[in-house]
């Protein structure tokens, strides 16, 4: 196997037991794998969900999970430790140590905040110690309400450059149908693009704890993937899970490869990492010139316009059909836009988000 740098991130429906408490055994499985892979010469880091689902186990007294926001925070707070305590423990037995480290959306959208998490990342990797990453649920609700750990363990990727990602859930990765429904549903081994097809085939979370599903595995792939990162879908409750995963053998789950043109890290956290603050909507000469050209979005180009950006805010353009074609970094705000700069967005600071 090719050395290299990977996120493994393993959802909540295998963190947790059929109770909702720390299923142990799954951890101890995924710490080996891990640890060997250091071992071995890979850098890896670790995103873990279940921290609100283990809290409730241990809170709730079989009550029904709560929904509102104040009470999932403060159930974080009890699950964390927990969950911590567990990796630490099964990390332990296989002779490494774990370093938690809590992310919440400033740490993406603000570029500054970003690369002292990836300093902070690169750090605990240089002491040997691995890195088990969550969501700062307890004190933001914002990933409560919109968050999910596919989506961070597609940014962690990205943030340190990963080679490789593997999400690890309940299911052997995407399949042609959903084996509840069609009994002959089979494993999709492979995947080049995520496309219309392939994103109907996504089906919402089966086990009922989690914040993902299939849909959010996809958007994630996707993320990372457009960063140059593998990703692969693969089931958490088998031997060696995370060798099996990146061994990619037959039935290993659904690869999803890199794509070739990769964005560039800073293009990257553009267009995944920065919350966007408004939309621009452009003509249809605009739309060529981002698209076939390669240019800048000048004033002139923009028809529309709303929400309340200001100067260096992230905000999605549309073209004339209103489907999301890019994103950039303004350099005029809402307020004065009619009296700003006439490069609205320069080319530095936009991704393109569809191919012409």
């Amino acid at each position: 196997m090719t050395r290299g740098s990977a996120v493994i991130k393993i959802g909540t429906s295998s963190v947790t037991n059929e109770v909702g408490g720390v299923d142990y055994d799954v951890l101890v499985n995924v710490a080996a794998d891990v640890v060997a892979l250091r071992d071995d010469g890979w850098t890896v880091v670790v995103v873990t969900s279940g921290a609100i689902t283990a809290g409730w186990a241990d809170v709730g007294g079989g009550r029904r999970r709560p929904t509102d926001a104040a009470t999932l925070q403060a159930v974080s707070a009890v699950g964390q430790p927990l969950l911590m305590h567990a990796w630490r423990n099964a990390f332990q037995e296989a002779g490494a140590t774990v370093g938690q480290v809590l992310l919440a959306p400033l740490d993406f959208s603000h570029r500054g905040q970003y690369l002292h998490a990836r300093g902070t990342l690169e750090a605990l990797a240089d002491l040997h110690v691995i890195a088990i990453v969550n969501e700062n649920d307890a004190v933001a609700d914002e990933e409560i309400r919109f968050g999910d750990n596919d989506r961070l363990a597609a940014l962690v990727a990205n943030l340190v450059g990963a080679t490789h990602l593997v999400l690890l859930t309940d299911t052997d990765g995407l399949l042609t149908a959903d084996p509840r429904l069609d009994p002959t549903a089979t494993l999709i081994e492979e995947v080049s693009a995520i496309d219309a097809t392939i994103e109907e085939l996504a089906g919402r979370s089966r086990s009922g704890v989690g914040s993902g599903g299939m849909s959010s595995k996809l958007a994630a792939a996707r993320m990372a993937t457009w960063s140059g990162v593998t990703t692969v879908i693969a089931a958490a409750r088998v031997a060696h899970p995370v060798k099996r995963a990146l061994g990619a053998g037959p039935g290993a789950g659904t690869t999803f490869h890199a794509r070739t043109d990769r964005l560039p890290a800073r293009k990257a956290w553009i267009a995944f990492a920065v919350a966007s603050r408004g939309t621009l909507e452009i003509n249809q000469g605009a739309m060529q010139a981002l698209e076939h050209h390669g240019r800048s979005l000048l004033r002139v180009g923009v028809v529309g316009y709303d929400g309340g950006f200001v100067e260096g805010d992230a905000v999605e353009i549309v073209g004339p059909d209103r489907e999301v074609l890019a994103k950039g970094l303004v350099r005029v705000s809402a307020d004065s836009f009619a009296d700003g700069d006439d490069v609205v967005v320069h080319r530095d600071d936009l991704v393109l988000l569809r191919r012409p």
